[in-house]
């Protein structure tokens, strides 16, 4: 009996060992959380397994902002497996894009940038490094810089000459003006005839709404919260369907823009002595060429599906948001209508060289930048390294988001912010602020090395077209529409729920709406 019981107390000896050893490691790895979470910026529990993710809901831009409320202006949410910090004004945002640009450079992996973009060899989602700065030079020298944008300037005057044209002719059979088609259909003929040479589209139809609405589907599925690139072990169950819409979706953008490269192909020698855009491109892949590195034709196709979504589809949602904006605001509109007439009258168009003298026009859009911002939560970014900010630390491999929305609707920082004012840009401490990226009180296109490589196009693009149909047209609610719908549809750009409509009052001689 004295061995079984000497066994008998030995293993319960090793057992009693087994659970304080198990208790001690179990104290000492909640201490060290502890410990960790009080270095991390605050923020919310969340949930087993999938963190914060159900509580961003489908308005994320204003989830994230309610947050910031409670959690600060810099606050850490566990995100599925992974960690998200997110800025929510303008010294948090500084403290991340300005101070730490260099550490958060580049994009965190993600089914929208795999699947949509060509497993990421685009400019939006490319690596930092000297793919995406060849990419950049390039779309710079060849249309989104100053000296570029000089050199287009004909083509906007022509596609916007159309467009006034097509309205015109809209407003004087008494229909109601759809904007976002009118809107989609001019710039995307903008951007073709840089990139391609030519119009995409020759008539209004079928085949420009089909395009708007691959344009709006891609920018609306591409900022979806995808439960897969929070929690990768559940990402084969595509438990939401966002990857079977993006491979449909990715598949007739391939076709698209497939086709282009190749009518592109074979008309070379038409553009010899003009070559456009996807010339230089392709001239890069196939060509001895001073850059240490060659385009393929997927990076190419890559390209072209950023600038004509991007270059679409956030310029115009902007543009739709400011008229409707002036249309709910109609003292704003009528203000609008003489300075123009001051400075340019009624007897001919607006030209892009009067935009510098349009001081209200030009508060107007950063009015409708502020509100609207056309990326409401900028693209994510992720720490290449552990830093500190703020005195916070901020694990490698941290998801970062800065809440550009919540910064435009911050009271700390706008005065009134809710409500639609042009006047605060006119003078003031607001007076000198601009949009591109060096005041973060107003950041619609980012800042930093990852600012949009296209915000001076944007600018360009938002100034003129709005400048032109406000010059050209008295706008108003369609007869029966007892007021204006200002709901938001969260993407990647923040969409208006309710396309804009509209009835047009032609405000200039029949001729200055003859497209030539």
């Amino acid at each position: 009996m004295q061995g079984e019981e000497c066994i008998l107390l030995i293993a319960r000896g090793v057992i009693v060992a087994a659970l304080l050893y198990a208790l001690i490691r179990l104290l000492i790895s909640r201490s060290s959380t502890t410990i960790d979470r009080h270095r991390l910026p605050p923020g919310p529990r969340g949930f087993p397994v999938v963190g914060s993710l159900p509580s961003l809901g489908d308005m994320p831009h204003v989830a994230l902002a309610k947050m910031a409320k409670i959690y600060g202006p810099i606050m850490y949410l566990k995100m599925g497996t992974l960690g998200m910090v997110v800025a929510s004004t303008p010294d948090s945002a500084r403290a991340f894009l300005k101070a730490q640009d260099t550490n958060f450079s580049n994009r965190p992996p993600n089914a929208g940038a795999t699947i949509l973009a060509y497993n990421r060899q685009d400019m939006v989602f490319a690596r930092y490094g000297p793919k995406w700065r060849l990419l950049r030079k390039l779309s710079s020298l060849h249309m989104l810089g100053s000296k570029a944008l000089e050199g287009w300037a004909d083509v906007r005057s022509t596609e916007v000459g159309h467009m006034l044209e097509a309205m015109h002719e809209v407003s004087r059979r008494g229909e109601a003006v759809a904007l976002p088609e009118m809107l989609v259909y001019a710039m995307a003929n903008m951007i073709g005839q840089v990139i391609l040479s030519r119009r995409v589209f020759v008539s209004k139809g079928k085949e420009v709404n089909e395009f708007r609405e691959m344009v709006v589907e891609l920018m609306t599925s591409a900022g979806y919260f995808n439960i897969g690139d929070f929690i990768p072990w559940l990402a084969w169950m595509d438990l939401q369907g966002i990857e079977r819409g993006m491979k449909k979706l990715h598949s007739k953008w391939d076709k698209l823009i497939g086709n282009m490269l190749n009518e592109h192909l074979k008309s070379t020698h038409v553009r010899k002595a003009k070559p456009d855009l996807l010339d230089s491109l392709l001239a890069n892949r196939d060509g001895d060429h001073e850059e240490e590195i060659k385009l393929s034709t997927t990076d190419i196709k890559a390209l072209l599906l950023n600038l004509f979504t991007a270059g679409t589809d956030t310029s115009s949602s902007e543009v739709e948001w400011a008229l409707a904006e002036m249309m709910k605001n109609p003292s704003i509109q009528k203000r609008a209508h003489e300075e123009m007439d001051a400075v340019i009258g009624r007897e001919r168009r607006l030209l892009e060289s009067d935009i510098p003298k349009l001081a209200y026009l030009k508060a107007i859009c950063k009015e409708a930048y502020r509100k609207h911002p056309s990326t409401p939560l900028n693209l994510p970014r992720i720490s290449s390294e552990a830093c500190v900010v703020d005195g916070y630390h901020i694990p490698k491999d941290t998801r970062l988001s800065v809440n550009i929305w919540a910064i435009g609707r911050d009271p700390d920082v706008w005065e009134d912010p809710l409500h639609f004012n042009p006047d605060r840009f006119m003078s003031g401490k607001n007076a000198g602020i601009e949009p591109a990226g060096n005041h973060f009180e107003l950041i619609p296109f980012g800042a930093g090395r990852r600012i949009c490589a296209g915000s001076r196009m944007g600018m360009v693009m938002v100034e003129y077209i709005l400048g032109s149909l406000v010059h050209a047209f008295r706008w108003e609610l369609p007869p029966g529409t007892a007021e204006m719908d200002m709901e938001e549809t969260f993407g990647l750009a923040l969409q208006k729920a309710v396309p804009l409509a509209a009835t047009l009052t032609p405000r200039l001689p029949s001729h200055c709406y003859a497209a030539s």
